[in-house]
């Protein structure tokens, strides 16, 4: 299961070009929650036109990353602590029965990439490369998802693919021991076929990392922010550490 959204030709279109890129730049958390995005900047940056730029935006949008403001532009969505628990409320309740699924149908080829899922984070891990750590995290996850064969279940986690990504990145502090601990015991119900213990154990995973993220929402996020007033915010340069102040479009 991949959030990519490739071009109906081979070749990806600048639409796709500036997708994947501001997407990967949000993830990446080099784009902060609530940040001003800036579609003549933007379009100057990526050397791509207005048109396919503001396709990305929506696409973003739609992907829960970006907050689109009416006449107003774009930032990055705030991804406020209510986000997160909303978040958490809705993977509880899928990811358990995705496990209890994947438990059932998934086949020898796809417990081989689950298995070789965990060791990309356990490498990942002994790096210590929070970024990487993130990524496997988050394909882990979508291949349990891609394993419980269900069209259904996959088409309602697609859009929640990136802000799970965004928020294994937001998060990169949680211990990333104990993280490898949790998914290697749900990969060993899975490969057994213990789609009860499967599912039990889904589910504690996700519960167990909830209050620590919502702490970590407390810090990144922007509670009482305004859109608008943030979109009106006029380019006053960047400075500040590297934190750029909300420039028009």
């Amino acid at each position: 299961m991949t959030a990519a959204r490739p071009s109906d030709a081979g070749r990806p279109s600048l639409r796709d070009l500036a997708y994947e890129t501001l997407r990967r730049r949000i993830i990446e958390v080099e784009l902060q929650p609530g940040e001003r995005l800036v579609e003549r900047d933007l379009a100057a940056e990526l050397e791509v036109s207005r048109i396919p730029l503001r396709e990305a935006l929506r696409l973003l949008a739609a992907d829960g990353l970006v907050l689109l403001v009416p006449h107003r532009g774009a930032l990055v969505a705030p991804f406020t602590p209510a986000d997160v628990r909303d978040l958490f409320d809705v993977r509880e309740s899928l990811e358990s029965l995705a496990a209890r699924l994947a438990a059932e149908r998934a086949d020898e080829d796809g417990l081989a990439r689950l298995a070789g899922g965990l060791e990309a984070a356990r490498a990942a891990t002994r790096a210590h490369d929070r970024a990487a750590i993130a990524a496997a995290n988050a394909a882990f996850h979508a291949d349990i998802v891609e394993l419980a064969a269900n069209t259904l279940l996959s088409g309602v986690m697609r859009p929640l693919e990136a802000r799970m990504h965004w928020l294994f990145r937001l998060t990169a502090q949680r211990d990333p021991d104990r993280q490898c601990a949790e998914h290697q015991r749900m990969y060993e119900a899975i490969a057994a076929r213990d789609a009860d213990r499967a599912a039990r154990l889904a589910h504690e995973h996700v519960a167990d990392g909830r209050a620590t993220s919502l702490a970590l929402a407390e810090q990144w996020s922007l509670p009482d922010i305004d859109p608008e007033a943030v979109a009106a915010r006029r380019r006053r340069g960047r400075g500040d550490g590297g934190k750029r102040a909300g420039p028009e479009a």
